[in-house]
């Protein structure tokens, strides 16, 4: 019933596989909230900042040596040039939103000679797939063809360089693959899948050659994709092959590697998150660990990793229709995510840490301060163009009508249909749907995402509610011939509540985390002045309770628990003791505030722990 024209980064309007199918890429506005503040400043203050930082360290100069207009060496990584394409995919999305005239390499300039012979640490198809988004990015966002030509002739070469019967290798960094089929989506060339089901079959042969760690799972280059169970190596290569494997059963239908790539999922879930959805838990290699390796204060946790995450679970998401993708995509958005960006919009985290002691970064350890940019830069446009692009993640539709899966301020208009919808999400747990406009004909069915998190839901329809259960971690359908001036409320339980972590993960034993609504929590020292993070416990028994606090970090709830500071200075220069032999006096009652994890490192430097050491009442 609901038709798409062109979509925004995915374009599932014709694909055989999606369950779900992308709406037009101007169908919904994010308009206020939280959301729309985010987005304001990402276009306000973090797209001019990273362009005055593309400038500053070097990007844009190699690309002006590339095309002749001026002399000089290359500066930088060999990956220099994808985080150019990323900001302009960001700026694209962003002209989409609100028209700006303001927004409007390395082998060819460092080693001439030497293109395509080190795709294992190059990133040269790496670099080509981030200028294939961009360019589709522009065509669909404003209209311009001129990018994707330039990257259209590059994907000529490549197609007469690799392929069977030629180069019979992959890049050690997945990206070309999901760029590739969206450049098929694009242009209805067939090739282009084709080479992308090419460079997913060369995993697991030995065809990528040795790397820096020795390892081929580094690479994901132990296992073909077709006998891959787990995630592993680097993790941010990791998710994003998964989502390149992922775009490719939508548009082929195999419903064997699709379950495959289930299995993966769920290995990544059940055994290899952190709380905020993040990924990777060694430095070593940027690499996911053993199950259940999820140390804190060591976290890497990369920025990328999570934005490569919620790529890979919107896929999932749209070849099933299955509500968890969505909560894990919520997770990963309010938490992982936006740690990594300051509210300024103008300061970065590349590693996203559960717990620091305020130091500096050092070896094998996340500082408490974000930086400007970074040496490696992949993290902060990749942040860019996420927030630009982000209304493509709220709805979809199908044959049976429209799907909610992430809350905002927003507005949302497909085939005559037009839907209003206002909320405080996530401060608040209330959000009303208006119908602005619907076409006379059959009923047809609005689906409401009920988060996993949340353990009551009611919903009305113009005032009554309605009959049936509304399950956490499920759609609640609702279906009807629907008219203009109908209002949904859907009201979510929002009480703060303590989360406790799988016994097997070493890092959280005898702990316990703060969540309210999509929200993690963590204690900062900023708001415990007396004493030190490292020497607080929460008692368990005593309630939690949330309340606004509209002058702290732009406005925030915050969470009060009642907990303990223990003395350190009563164990008299001991490391051990039996236990039950601390003085009483070894422990004061203290009142604990936590704010939201993705807020923390935006006041001074001080330590930040997410995971808190619980109390006995026996002391």
């Amino acid at each position: 019933m609901m038709t798409g024209a062109t979509a925004g980064p995915v374009d599932t309007a014709r694909s055989p596989g999606a369950v779900l199918k992308t709406l037009d890429v101007r169908a919904t506005t994010i308009d206020g909230g939280f959301w729309g503040e985010r987005q304001t400043v990402n276009r306000q203050k973090a797209l001019p900042h990273g362009l005055r930082m593309l400038e500053t360290a070097g990007n844009l100069d190699n690309l002006r040596i590339a095309a002749g207009r001026t002399t000089g060496r290359f500066r930088g990584r060999v990956f220099m040039d994808s985080d150019v394409y990323k900001w302009l995919e960001a700026a694209a999305w962003e002209m989409l939103r609100a028209p700006s005239d303001e927004l409007r390499s390395h082998y060819t300039v460092a080693e001439p000679g030497r293109r395509w012979t080190d795709l294992t640490h190059g990133h040269e198809l790496y670099c080509a797939g981030h200028l294939i988004q961009a360019a589709i990015a522009y065509r669909r966002a404003i209209g311009d063809d001129l990018l994707l030509a330039i990257a259209k002739r590059y994907v000529d070469n490549i197609h007469a360089v690799f392929g069977p019967g030629r180069r019979v290798t992959a890049d050690g960094h997945a990206e070309i693959e999901m760029a590739l089929v969206e450049l098929y989506r694009e242009t209805g060339e067939r090739r282009h899948l084709d080479l992308a089901a090419f460079f997913l079959d060369q995993r697991g042969r030995d065809r990528i050659g040795p790397n820096r760690y020795d390892s081929p799972a580094a690479y994901q280059d132990r296992v073909p994709v077709r006998d891959a169970t787990t995630v592993e190596g680097h993790a941010v290569r990791a998710l994003y092959l998964a989502t390149g494997v992922a775009d490719a059963c939508l548009e082929t239908g195999d419903d064997a590697l699709l379950k495959t790539l289930t299995t993966q999922w769920e290995d990544m879930v059940e055994r290899k998150l952190y709380l905020t959805g993040g990924v990777g838990a060694r430095h070593l290699a940027e690499a996911f660990g053993q199950p259940y390796e999820l140390p804190n204060d060591l976290a890497y946790s990369e920025t990328c990793g999570a934005i490569a995450s919620v790529m890979w679970s919107w896929r999932m998401l749209l070849a099933t229709g299955e509500a968890r993708y969505a909560d894990l995509i919520e997770r990963t958005l309010f938490n992982a995510i936006l740690a990594g960006v300051s509210l300024d919009g103008e300061r970065y985290f590349y590693v996203n840490p559960l717990a620091s002691d305020g130091e500096p970064e050092h070896l094998h350890r996340g500082g408490c301060r974000r930086k400007p940019w970074h040496l490696v830069a992949c993290c902060p446009p990749n942040v860019m163009r996420l927030l630009a692009s982000l209304a493509h993640y709220v709805a979809t539709r199908d044959a049976t009508g429209l799907q909610i899966h992430q809350y905002a301020a927003a507005r949302i208009v497909a085939s005559g249909i037009a839907l209003r919808m206002d909320t405080k999400y996530p401060w608040a747990g209330d959000v009303r749907l208006h119908v602005e406009a619907a076409t006379t004909g059959p009923a047809w069915t609005l689906a409401l995402r009920v988060p996993d998190w949340c353990t009551s839901a009611d919903v009305r329809i113009n005032g009554r509610s309605i009959a049936g259960p509304a399950a956490p971690g499920e759609y609640v359908r609702l279906e009807r011939a629907w008219a203009r001036g109908d209002v949904v409320e859907l009201s979510l339980s929002m009480e703060p509540r303590l989360v406790e972590a799988h016994p097997r993960i070493e890092s959280t034993r005898g702990c316990v985390a703060i969540e309210r609504g999509p929200l993690v929590y963590c204690l900062e020292q900023a708001d415990h002045p007396g004493a030190p993070i490292a020497d607080l416990a929460i008692d368990t028994d005593a309630r939690l309770e949330s309340a606004w606090a509209p002058d702290l970090l732009g406005g925030v709830a915050v969470v009060h628990a009642s907990g303990w500071e223990v003395d350190a200075s009563a164990w008299r220069h001991r490391l051990y003791r039996p236990r039950g032999t601390a003085p009483r006096a070894a422990r004061r009652p203290v009142a604990l505030t936590a704010i939201p994890y993705c807020t923390w490192a935006n006041r001074e430097a001080g330590a930040m722990r997410v995971w808190i050491p619980r109390v006995e009442e026996r002391s």
